[in-house]
């Protein structure tokens, strides 16, 4: 979140439900002098309504990329760009990616994923 936010994206918002990682989350966020300036809540990700998210970066464990590729095709507008670490959304391909092994990231065009993976609106792999 705190990258984001230097990258220029805003507002930049965290989600934890892990009280000891949000509590982390704003200690790190405060001592690298971003406190105010970005921020970290204690809110399901599945019960966030992100239709007005245009930039979301998700660290999630591979099991879990199939559901939320169905929320965040229900939920995001076409503009919005997704950004996974460590694991790549299984059905989705990627616009660009960055990185290797445990440091890659993979981006997505919500357009382009739309246009390129129709079959993949309920989230399952391919």
């Amino acid at each position: 979140v705190v990258e984001a936010y230097k990258q220029g994206l805003r507002p930049a918002v965290g989600y934890e439900l892990n009280p000891w990682l949000l509590c982390l989350s704003n200690y790190r966020a405060w001592k690298a002098g971003y406190r105010g300036k970005v921020s970290f809540l204690k809110k399901d990700l599945w019960k966030a309504n992100l239709s007005d998210c245009y930039n979301v970066i998700v660290f999630l464990a591979p099991s879990v990329k199939p559901p939320l590729a169905a929320k965040l095709l229900a939920e995001l507008p076409d503009e919005a760009r997704v950004v996974a670490g460590r694991f790549p959304f299984p059905s989705w391909t990627p616009t660009s990616t960055l990185g290797q092994g445990l440091e890659q990231v993979w981006a997505y065009d919500m357009k382009e994923v739309r246009r390129v993976a129709p079959s993949s609106a309920e989230g399952s792999p391919v």
